[in-house]
């Protein structure tokens, strides 16, 4: 059965988390209440597997940021703030969710070429540094 927008919107987060859950656990619960939500706002359906791909991308694209959440143990993210979330995802405009679909892959270009730029300085600032040592070890300048 394909999945469709707005089943289960009666209830504020997925699952019985009142014993606590981890950040990692509450970061993707409520990504499963966005996703609900952007899906509305395109006025489309997803199969299951579908939105458990999209989840997993979501997964290995904060991957290092749900690692650490992992590490801390919290409540479901407030209503108030997913309430929040959702109207702003309602709001967007045509324009603007064109402009956020472009940019993700920006976004994604422009982290790489920073990695590569921070790893180049990085080797630049050891090369400096390993000059200087030779520099006053071996006698030079």
């Amino acid at each position: 059965m394909p999945w469709r927008p707005g089943l289960g919107r009666d209830k504020p987060v997925r699952g019985d988390y009142r014993g606590g859950m981890t950040g990692r656990e509450a970061l993707l619960s409520a990504f499963d209440r966005l996703f609900d939500a952007a899906a509305r706002k395109l006025n489309v359906a997803c199969t299951s597997e579908e939105r458990a791909e999209a989840k997993e991308q979501f997964a290995s694209r904060f991957d290092a940021a749900l690692e650490v959440a992992k590490r801390a143990q919290v409540t479901a993210l407030p209503e108030e703030a997913l309430a929040e979330m959702e109207a702003a995802i309602e709001q967007l405009s045509p324009a603007e969710l064109a402009g956020l679909i472009a940019s993700i892959s920006l976004a994604q270009q422009t982290q790489e070429m920073l990695r590569a730029l921070a790893f180049r300085q990085a080797e630049q600032r050891l090369l400096e540094h390993l000059t200087r040592q030779a520099d006053t070890r071996y006698g030079g300048n």
